[in-house]
């Protein structure tokens, strides 16, 4: 399978699902920006797809970035982040939602296993994506994150450093 057919359009999301519950599998849901990839992004990738029988990332479109990043976010276009994630052989789908939260596309993906990074907990998470997982029968799951491994990290030591004029 490529990189490619990987990325799933939201519209065709519900038969995406219901094709790993007929195989049997369950599936492990999470999502994010994911503007820049990094170690702590594989990290937390590899150990959320150890918890099921498929992975599936759900990526803010670019307009709901700049709405939680910022106006210089996101630094990859939505369709570059899906596909790059996508190459990664942990990744069994990536699906782009437009809103802010990813309420909806909790919904439409019914996980069997949601993975949230650890500066959640079920109390600070946003409560409509959390009845959402718990109505479709749901787990939380959250992952620790791998220390100084952040995006918005590498950017601003990215911003700090000036550039070399060009040879």
């Amino acid at each position: 399978m490529t990189s490619e057919t990987k990325v799933i359009a939201p519209e065709r999301l519900s038969e995406w699902r219901e094709g790993i519950r007929a195989s049997g599998r369950s599936l492990v849901v999470t999502n994010g920006c994911f503007d820049l990839l990094h170690a702590g992004h594989v990290h937390y990738l590899e150990a959320a797809r150890s918890l099921g029988g498929a992975l599936l990332v759900g990526v803010n479109g670019d307009e709901s970035v700049r709405q939680l990043k910022g106006p210089d976010r996101p630094l990859n276009p939505e369709q570059d982040r899906a596909r790059v994630l996508a190459a990664l052989g942990c990744v069994d789908g990536v699906c782009v939602f437009p809103e802010k939260r990813a309420t909806r596309f909790l919904s439409e993906a019914q996980p069997d296993i949601y993975v949230k990074g650890g500066d959640y907990t079920v109390d600070t998470m946003d409560p409509d994506e959390r009845a959402a997982i718990e109505a479709g029968g749901g787990q939380i799951r959250f992952l620790a994150f791998v220390p100084g491994r952040s995006t918005t990290g590498l950017v601003n030591r990215l911003r700090s450093h000036p550039t070399s004029p060009a040879s």
